[in-house]
């Protein structure tokens, strides 16, 4: 999720931990500065931009590891306060900040790699959009409330939490009802992955990809009209192409990333990859250009993802749909 989030939730769970045995303010910076830790790990280079991508939400978001760091940033939080006896208490808040990051993230579609070191799958359930207002705003409003009225901070805490976890459990189920909808309407009886995600910034439109030998189809799903046929945009891709690479060392990454979700098509001399998980209509997230000599590192395209016009389309959809 966006790091307003993240330090949405840190706060609001150290808060409910820690209750009024010191003062809120302290809860609530230690708690925002352990909820943003993880997200780190955005500072250090892996090595090209590929690497970089698939890095992030791995090591810095794995429970074992945070697991390991929580005892030693509670002593080191309980020793600057000089509350050795709260240690105990300490280490309970920011173990529960720390671990709630990767579980909130988890949600997106990104991938975070909760098993390691014993497995580099990357996990994503992908019901929730990675900026979704009615996830944070009740957090906020919870802190907020716990910062002007201390004496209710615990209870505005887990108002707070508890609105906000209804919201991620709301996303799920709806969710799959529109994974649901989707296997009922398929555009070609052989499919080899189907993916439900959430357009930007709300769980009402939800975006359906289906990926086939030949391609992969796109369409849309309006909660808000439920009885609409789904229609579907077909872009055509050259399997060859894809069965001749396979083994290149940055397409099998992103292809085990994305959990099969990608393209690749031929421009020139180079390969353009892109993750198809992350944006809609052509218009997506994350692009590189590659060569065939696996040597040459991969570069980033030019962000070419427009939120104005994505925006946009999604009222105009919503609008329609009602």
């Amino acid at each position: 999720m966006d790091s307003l989030s993240q330090i949405c939730l840190g706060a609001g769970v150290a808060v409910l931990v820690m209750g009024r045995r010191v003062p809120v303010k302290q809860t609530l910076l230690w708690g925002a500065v352990a909820g943003t830790l993880p997200d780190l790990d955005v500072l250090f280079d892996a090595g090209d931009a590929i690497a970089n991508m698939v890095s992030h939400r791995a090591h810095t978001h794995a429970p074992f590891y945070l697991a390991l760091f929580s005892p030693l940033l509670a002593w080191f939080i309980s020793a600057v306060h000089k509350q050795p006896a709260l240690f105990k208490r300490w280490w309970l808040a920011i173990s529960l900040v720390l671990i709630t990051h990767p579980l909130l993230d988890v949600m997106t579609v990104y991938g975070t790699r909760l098993g390691l070191p014993f497995t580099d799958t990357p996990f994503g359930v992908g019901s929730i959009f990675i900026i979704d207002p009615l996830y944070t705003l009740p957090l906020l409003c919870g802190l907020i409330v716990a910062w002007r009225r201390p004496q209710w901070c615990s209870k505005a805490a887990a108002a707070g939490l508890g609105l906000s976890t209804l919201y991620l459990g709301w996303s799920f189920a709806a969710q799959q009802w529109a994974v649901q909808r989707a296997q009922a309407a398929l555009p070609v009886p052989v499919v080899q992955h189907i993916l439900v995600t959430p357009t930007p910034f709300n769980t009402v439109l939800w975006r359906i990809l289906i990926m086939t030998e030949q391609g992969y189809y796109e369409g849309f799903y309006s909660l808000l009209n439920r009885s609409a046929p789904l229609a579907y945009q077909f872009y055509p891709q050259d399997k060859t192409l894809r069965q001749r690479y396979a083994t290149h060392p940055d397409v099998a990454r992103i292809a085990a990333f994305s959990h099969g979700f990608y393209s690749l098509r031929q421009q020139g001399e180079q390969l353009i990859l892109t993750d198809l998980r992350m944006g809609l209509l052509e218009n997506y997230a994350f692009t590189f250009a590659l060569t065939p000599d696996a040597s040459v590192p991969a570069e980033p395209l030019p962000r070419a993802y427009d939120m104005a016009n994505t925006v946009r389309w999604m009222q105009q959809q919503l609008v329609a749909a009602e």
